[in-house]
């Protein structure tokens, strides 16, 4: 039987009305990552089964699946059927449908998160050094203090020397701590350049004392210099915002456009049925097992930002973001309000009864299905690095091309 069907131009018509939609990639990661619409998630046929209720909570959502012609669409429509998912169809000619109807397709992974972090850079001209200034820097031992914004496991692997470990939404909550002397220039990295743009510009709109500027293209651009890495570090960053970051990173939400509720509030917006709600508790891992609000699902706020393609696939749904210490909350809900979602910030909440345990994490895809990243790892070309930082470059042409994205930047 052949499956129901909607236009790209029906699908592209519900995202700039931002009706909910997810817009699903069948295919393997590493062909997902060679082109896709702007706004499409990438769930694989045969991770369907594994992903589909995490990451779609409502059953009667309208999903549109595609590939690019590999035949994957029949079998998926019949798993989610299996699965209670009630509105599947197929996008019409798939991927060359799109491509056909004139609209852009979209190359790497997290697309759309990096697309916006180049224009909040455009737009806002969030300041930078080359890796060649920040070593030289470091060889004068000059009052620098050097966050590393990425997850962990990646700046363990390896990271720019005397970096600490600040992962991205906990930047304005730590940098007090980590560079308490206003004097003290605070140079922000990441692997590529989304992360570090977003973390310089979260400590520039929060208002710190502190310079702050990014390390241009991150440790790829460090590598491409041939400056020498660190591996295997441990350093973190301890908590200390001072009150007056606080405030500023509850006016920064507030800018952006971000709704705070209560948990009574909170209950009612879980209570629309009618409407996807995606809730996130954005603290790190550690202190979510140690007790988080009921319902809500780990996802460390720098991460959620960079990766919300992955966590929330239902273009057009709520968010709601918890954090007993606000700070981290605030500033993730402010980057994800400027990218078009409906985000709410929940206040309070942790006096009451909390589940213990750790945070529930989707297996990751079989290595030979997924996209290598052109930042992890050390044994990554030099060409295949230039070529990725090429790309980023040119995001924000292609968002012009594109029109369809209704970002704005505070």
């Amino acid at each position: 039987m052949t499956p129901p069907t909607v236009t790209p131009s029906q699908v592209r018509t519900a995202l700039l009305l931002r009706d909910e939609i997810a817009l699903l990639d069948l295919r393997h990661e590493a062909a997902f990552a060679a082109g896709h619409p702007l706004f499409a998630a990438n769930m694989a046929a045969g991770r369907i089964a594994l992903e589909a209720e995490t990451r779609l909570p409502r059953k009667d959502l309208p999903i549109v699946i595609y590939d690019a012609g590999e035949g994957l669409v029949p079998q998926a429509i019949d798993q989610f059927k299996t699965l209670g998912y009630t509105n599947v169809r197929a996008l019409e000619g798939g991927l060359q449908g799109w491509q056909a109807a004139g609209y852009e397709l979209f190359q790497d992974v997290n697309s759309y998160a990096k697309a916006f972090g180049e224009l909040v850079e455009h737009r806002r001209h969030t300041p930078s050094l080359a890796a060649e200034e920040v070593a030289s820097l470091i060889a004068r031992k000059a009052n620098i203090r050097i966050l590393d914004v990425r997850r962990f496991d990646e700046y363990a692997t390896m990271n720019i020397p005397g970096s600490i470990s600040v992962p991205g939404g906990e930047l304005v909550l730590r940098a007090g701590e980590a560079a308490p002397d206003p004097e003290t220039t605070i140079i922000v990295n990441c692997a590529g350049r989304t992360r570090s743009i977003i973390g310089t510009q979260s400590l520039i709109n929060a208002g710190v004392a502190n310079k702050v500027v990014a390390l241009r293209n991150g440790t790829i651009g460090w590598t491409l210099a041939k400056q020498d890495l660190e591996h295997g570090s441990g350093r973190r960053g301890a908590i200390g915002a001072s009150e007056n970051a606080k405030a500023n990173a509850r006016d920064v939400a507030y800018r952006a456009g971000v709704r705070r509720v209560g948990p009574e509030e909170a209950r009612a917006l879980a209570a629309q049925t009618n409407r996807t709600l995606y809730r996130f508790d954005v603290r790190d891992a550690e202190e979510y097992a140690a007790g988080h609000l009921p319902g809500f699902r780990h996802y460390a706020g720098g991460q959620l930002v960079q990766e919300i393609d992955m966590a929330a696939p239902v273009r057009g749904a709520r968010i709601l973001l918890s954090d007993n210490l606000g700070v981290r909350a605030d500033m993730t809900a402010s980057w994800l309000a400027q990218m078009g979602w409906e985000t709410y910030l929940l206040d309070g909440g942790y006096d009451g009864a909390l589940e213990v345990g750790p945070p529930v994490v989707l297996p990751k895809p079989d290595p030979s299905h997924r996209y290598r990243r052109p930042y992890e790892g050390t044994d990554v070309s030099t060409a295949a690095m230039q070529a990725y930082l090429d790309w980023e470059y040119g995001l924000v042409d292609q968002l012009r091309r594109d029109a369809s994205h209704g970002f704005f930047v505070i």
